[in-house]
């Protein structure tokens, strides 16, 4: 399905932060730059748009960006903002950051690889490979596809009422999979499809069952390490984020009805394992994308996978999501992404399919868990992916 272009990126940057089904209310189209202007399939990135789309950081939107685009004809690379508010100085272009449901994209893979190697059948059920989680009286059997497309029909499992006031506490992820088990089913497994964190946790587990290893070194294995990623990992219950990075704010409501700024660069994210755990770069994420969209990271059959939207029940909306990433049409042009955040950063990348015009980008967004979607997010992916107005 086509999307108008505004709404198109609306909708899937929110989807894939907050799980969200229904499009944000939209940004004033008079405050937005003029989309980047493609003359032809193979053009180069509008250099103009991009500047003008990060431009005047720190704002009350964001503190900081970090944004790489790449095209048949050229490419383009541009940082704003700053590295943090007490100081001031200047963002550094090649920080980590938290990557988020980005994440989710490796875990995808991950267990693509599996499949090719004959060790994980997607048509078999969970079960199969992990008997005893789910109860057989409540559960249908979920085949592996269904937790990879978000056809499972598992609910989200229950975490900390307060996130930031437990931002140091340690939640299992085994812990999340027993809150949602234990909730039933939402639906028969494939009938429809729900953007939710909880199918990639159970895949996170389900890795690790299948190889004896941790999720966390299997993907150091098989995907960061043969690429050459040198900033990409898995902290676990470290709070820090380790190398360069730029901090992360969160706009919150005080008691007395302000709103104030706060550091949220440091925060245990365990809970958020195989969906949303990563720490990346720009400079890997674009590494790996090129990778993953040339076919260098899973085999060309099950990289289909990706590519290939469920056919879910009768009246059910239309699947957006193949295997972990998100079909979204724009101006003609079909792209497939994946958002990611987590508090203090949100995310993207984005590519066609045969990847001739890659985006990745990070935001220091002062919202990145909100309900809207972030002014410079939306502004820097209407920069590198619409075509702009036609004469």
């Amino acid at each position: 399905m086509q999307l108008p272009a505004r709404t198109a990126l609306a909708a899937a940057l929110v989807l894939g932060l907050t799980g969200a089904a229904t499009a944000p209310a939209l940004a004033d189209a008079a405050h937005a730059p003029a989309a980047a202007q493609y003359a032809s399939e193979g053009s180069a990135p509008d250099a103009k748009a991009l500047r003008a789309a990060i431009k005047g950081l720190p704002n009350a939107d964001a503190t900081a960006a970090l944004v790489r685009v790449g095209a048949t004809d050229g490419t383009w690379r541009g940082s704003s903002g700053v590295h943090d508010l007490v100081t001031g100085r200047k963002a550094d272009p090649n920080g980590c950051f938290r990557a988020g449901s980005i994440t989710k994209i490796v875990t995808a893979a991950v267990a693509l690889q599996l499949a090719a190697e004959g060790e994980l059948d997607l048509d078999k059920p969970v079960q199969h490979y992990m008997p005893g989680l789910f109860p057989k009286k409540t559960f249908d059997p979920i085949p592996v596809r269904s937790l990879l497309n978000y056809t499972s029909g598992l609910e989200s499992g229950d975490g900390f009422d307060d996130e930031y006031a437990h931002r140091y506490d340690t939640l299992d992820p085994r812990t999340v999979v027993a809150s949602a088990i234990s909730k039933g089913p939402a639906h028969a497994p494939g009938a429809e499809q729900h953007y939710r964190n909880i199918g990639y946790t159970v895949l996170g587990l389900l890795i690790e069952r299948v190889t004896g290893d941790s999720y966390a070194h299997q993907a150091s294995q098989r995907i960061f390490k043969p690429l050459r990623l040198r900033d990409t990992y898995f902290p676990g219950t470290e709070i820090r984020i380790r190398g360069p990075h730029n901090r992360g704010y969160q706009s919150m409501k005080q008691p007395d009805g302000s709103t104030r700024l706060v550091d949220v660069t440091a925060w245990n994210q365990l809970d958020r394992f195989a969906a949303g755990d990563m720490i990346s770069s720009t400079a890997d994420l674009e590494v790996f994308t090129q990778a993953l969209f040339g076919g260098e990271v899973v085999p060309e059959p099950q990289l289909k996978e990706m590519f290939t939207l469920p056919k879910l029940a009768p009246g059910a909306p239309e699947a957006i999501f193949g295997a972990g990433l998100q079909r979204m049409e724009i101006d003609g042009e079909v792209f497939w992404l994946k958002t990611g955040s987590r508090y203090g950063y949100s995310n993207m990348l984005a590519s066609t399919e045969d990847g001739t015009r890659t985006l990745v980008y990070s935001v220091n967004a002062t919202d990145a868990k909100g309900t809207d979607m972030n002014p410079v997010a939306e502004r820097i992916a209407r920069a590198a992916l619409s075509r702009g107005s036609r004469d």
